[in-house]
């Protein structure tokens, strides 16, 4: 959750990276704020934020989790050719 303590709120607003998931969260959260104080609150919004969200979601997994876990594979071995 976004909930942080107004200390950690006051470190991020400098601009130093978050440094746990809260951390994370909370920033998200801060720019998905900006961008409604900006845009208006509305379904077009909405489906924007949610449409971006998605996509930084579906290019992150692209981009760093698969050669993450291609490379666990090669390293460990798959586990649906696994032995029984």
């Amino acid at each position: 959750m976004p909930y942080i303590t107004d200390t950690q709120r006051r470190v991020l607003a400098r601009g130093t990276a978050p440094s746990h998931p809260g951390e994370l969260n909370y920033v998200i959260t801060k720019i998905l704020v900006q961008y409604i104080d900006n845009h208006g609150l509305n379904y077009h919004v909405i489906n924007d934020i949610l449409g971006a969200l998605e996509g930084a979601k579906l290019e992150f997994y692209r981009r760093v989790a698969v050669p993450y876990e291609n490379t666990k594979l090669a390293l460990n071995g798959d586990v649906y050719n696994a032995p029984k």
